[in-house]
């Protein structure tokens, strides 16, 4: 209990720093520079977990126990014997389940956002290789090395189902931010001296000499704050095209946070 406990965890960071990393990524920032800890990983981890996602979890911990659940609900004993018979039949046909992953693999370019079940299938096959249905009529006992190396195998697997699916909704959610940037927090920029704030809806304002922050920008969106490190990024902001601002706190700066524009739709009252 303890090992699947801790493999858990492992997970969970890991995915929290892939989906972190795609997602700032995109905005041409390093997980590393903008000072993410492990309790920020874990948390962005659980972004994966939809209702989708959930659903199927649950699905999956409760199959086991289909032929339990079918006595309690008063289902008669032959059919219960029939979806018994059933499952053991799927995990003897586990390695059909680990040949169709390595064909998905070999279809890795036409598969494109669904690329994830190849592994997927390789994982689930092999721990369905560990099951006593599975076992049960292998002419040979299997050493525990061999269990020990399937279920790493398997392990590895799963966290690249977990790398592929993170990285992809990092990715999406980079992309539906930059184009819904007019919603996020708006930023001004106070600064004693002109700086270098230029790009497509940057608004760039002298409010003339004997005021100590003198040049005003305005136009700018909040990505994320650090260590007093304002990322912002223009109005126009593109991938290809305009860079990320990092914007330092300190006596010759200040930053005003404002509210972003509401989605359309959203309540009026505050």
């Amino acid at each position: 209990m303890l090992g699947a406990g801790s493999f858990v965890v492992a997970l969970m960071l890991y995915a929290g720093y892939l989906y972190i990393d795609a997602f700032y990524s995109y905005f041409h920032l390093g997980t590393f520079a903008v000072g993410f800890d492990s309790l920020e990983f874990a948390l962005r981890s659980l972004r994966l977990v939809t209702l989708p996602v959930f659903a199927a979890l649950v699905v999956l911990v409760l199959i086991p126990y289909t032929p339990e659940l079918l006595a309690l609900l008063g289902v008669p004993e032959r059919r219960v014997r029939a979806v018994r018979e059933y499952g053991h039949t799927l995990a003897r046909l586990h390695p059909f389940l680990i040949v169709a992953g390595a064909v998905l693999m070999a279809l890795w370019q036409p598969l494109r956002g669904l690329n994830w079940l190849a592994p997927l299938c390789v994982a689930v096959g092999l721990l369905l290789g560990q099951t006593s249905a599975a076992t049960a009529r292998s002419p040979r006992r299997r050493r525990a090395w061999e269990r020990a190396v399937s279920l790493v195998v398997a392990g590895v697997f799963l966290m690249w189902v977990v790398a592929l699916a993170a990285g992809d909704l990092g990715r999406r959610d980079a992309r539906r931010t930059s184009h819904r940037l007019v919603n996020r927090v708006a930023v001004v920029v106070l600064s004693t001296e002109r700086l270098s704030l230029t790009g497509p809806g940057v608004v760039d304002e002298n409010l003339g000499e004997g005021l100590r922050y003198r040049y005003r920008y305005s136009g700018l969106r909040l990505l994320v704050e650090r260590d007093h490190r304002y990322y912002v990024l223009p109005l126009g902001w593109r991938k290809d095209r305009d860079a990320t601002f990092v914007i330092e706190d300190d006596d010759s700066v200040r930053v005003e946070l404002r509210p972003g524009v509401r989605p359309h739709g959203a309540s009026s009252r505050g």
